[in-house]
């Protein structure tokens, strides 16, 4: 019992895992498709900064609208969608730390109806080769999922 658990903790000390779950949902009575992007933070952070030649620290930000900038920047580069077809804009609503992780939100408002969304996903590829972000959609109460990974990062649901 003990050599299993020693295993396992050596396991994920030295191979720790990579890993962000997106949440897309139509939301019918607010005419919304709200997205929700849980990232490790310390990743997300390192991305960004490596992209944009700077440092910033995503938990106690000096300035937090300019932290919100970089990660709004980055995910409308990195996290798209298209719906019924069309590629829309997000709006970007802001992040949260929740212990490990960033939740970060963003929304796309004024639709009435989703036959079908494409999600172009990614996140973290640049940083991490092993890097997996799970996709969950959800529209009229169905929900789909699926793994993207660097070799498939898209992916499209029908309703």
């Amino acid at each position: 019992m003990l050599l299993n658990f020693l295993f396992l903790l050596f396991i994920n000390v030295l191979h720790p895992f990579y890993i962000s779950v997106t949440e897309v949902n139509h939301n019918a009575k607010t005419k919304t498709v709200e997205i929700s992007a849980k990232i490790f933070f310390d990743d997300l952070e390192h991305q960004i900064e490596k992209d944009n030649y700077t440092s910033f620290d995503i938990i106690n930000p000096k300035d937090k609208a300019k932290v919100n900038t970089l990660i709004a920047a980055y995910l409308k580069k990195h996290l798209q969608i298209k719906l019924n077809g069309k590629s829309v804009p997000m709006n970007y609503l802001g992040y949260e730390i929740q212990e490990d992780a960033a939740w970060c939100y963003l929304e796309i408002p004024k639709i009435n109806k989703v036959s079908q969304i494409t999600v172009f996903n990614d996140v973290l590829f640049e940083l991490r080769s092993e890097q997996i972000n799970m996709l969950n959609v959800t529209v009229a109460g169905k929900r789909q999922s699926t793994k993207l990974d660097v070799s498939d990062f898209n992916a499209s649901f029908s309703f």
